[in-house]
């Protein structure tokens, strides 16, 4: 669906692209890095409010920095021994990581939109597995989902004990607003970011996860020195939860 929002989003992401490739061609010297690509890079290119959100040389966002980012840093530990799902699978970095896994499962409700081998469709309003995977990652995919609190206890359902979901979702700094598919697309873009949204999330998530029956850790990127922070131009924050029982991924 195109709209003005996503018209003006796109234009500011081409014409920033375009002054830094100018800068580079005019000899500025790199000093930023992206952890996804591993390249240093002479910054970032915008979208929508966010002026530094794409890595010139791969495209990857703040969130998919971030997760590279505590990845790299050991704070979050990969089970390559183990089974992971990975929801709408757009990170091709995430991806490479994730796919070392013994048992990989890159999955979406569409997944005909996707590049990724062996892709499989999954419904997370239909999801019925029970102690599967230690790892669940959905990045920007619970503001999607008719019933979020449903999808929590099929995602807690769906992992081992002991396992973890990974789950980043847009913020405001209100409480969370909720709305339904009933809602005309334009008026959802209006109240939450983007036309096929049905919820826009505050910190209150945490409180939803917790009521699911999650352990939670918040992983925010503010948390993270200020020099690495500009290095990488980090943002986001990481709702890390644990189901309980069984060995941590730590």
């Amino acid at each position: 669906m195109i709209t003005v929002q996503r018209v003006a989003k796109a234009a500011g992401k081409h014409l920033t692209k375009t002054g830094l490739k100018l800068r580079k061609a005019l000899g500025a010297r790199p000093d930023r890095g992206c952890p996804a690509c591993g390249r240093t890079v002479i910054g970032f290119f915008r979208y929508g409010d966010n002026a530094e959100w794409g890595c010139p040389e791969c495209g990857a966002s703040p969130r998919e920095r971030l997760m590279n980012h505590l990845i790299a840093q050991g704070v979050l530990s990969v089970p390559v021994d183990g089974a992971i799902l990975h929801m709408a699978p757009n990170e091709a970095s995430l991806v490479r990581r994730f796919s070392a896994a013994k048992d990989y499962v890159p999955a979406d409700i569409d997944p005909a939109r996707y590049t990724v081998p062996a892709m499989r469709r999954v419904d997370l309003m239909e999801l019925s597995e029970t102690d599967r995977y230690d790892l669940f990652y959905a990045s920007h995919v619970m503001e999607h989902v008719p019933d979020d609190r449903a999808v929590l206890g099929n995602i807690l359902r769906a992992l081992k004990p002991g396992g973890e979901a990974w789950l980043i979702v847009p913020l405001w700094d209100r409480p969370t607003e909720d709305g339904s598919f009933d809602i005309p697309p334009r008026e959802r873009e209006r109240r939450f970011g983007q036309w096929d949204h049905v919820r826009q999330y505050g910190p209150d998530f945490a409180d939803r996860i917790r009521q699911a029956g999650f352990d939670l850790e918040e992983i925010d990127a503010a948390s993270i020195g200020a020099d690495m922070r500009r290095l990488y131009a980090l943002d986001d924050r990481l709702f890390r939860a644990r189901k309980p029982g069984g060995a941590s991924l730590r």
